[in-house]
């Protein structure tokens, strides 16, 4: 059974840099693509960042692009969102998923951890 957990979170002030992490388990995720989303209250979800396992290839949402990383660690199966100066309009919670890099939709969540920015 996948299971995806995050860590990081928590609340920081405009400026200040997180590091979430996703532990992945429950299988083998070499032909998996790992993605980051957020949702803030009353918003919808966005996407923020995606990695190829495999290849490492990564692909980012403008909004984030040049202020937050996506990277894996292979021997721990987890992968990492370094967010860079954040911005009270960054607080929301945060979200990884997987699937297949075949496939177009995400079939597995983590549960989130929250972000929260202060001006």
């Amino acid at each position: 059974q996948v299971q995806l957990v995050e860590s990081g979170g928590g609340l920081v002030q405009a400026g200040d840099s997180l590091r979430l992490s996703c532990a992945a388990s429950g299988r083998t995720f070499s032909s998996y693509v790992m993605g980051w989303f957020r949702q803030a209250p009353g918003k919808e979800r966005e996407f923020l960042a995606a990695i190829n396992w495999s290849n490492g290839n990564t692909n980012y949402a403008d909004s984030v692009k040049g202020r937050f990383t996506i990277s894996r660690d292979n021997a721990k199966n987890t992968v990492y969102l370094q967010m860079n100066n954040l911005k009270p309009e960054d607080t929301a919670v945060y979200s990884c998923a997987a699937r297949l890099a075949r496939a177009t939709t995400y079939g597995y969540w983590g549960q989130g951890t929250q972000v929260t920015v202060s001006s």
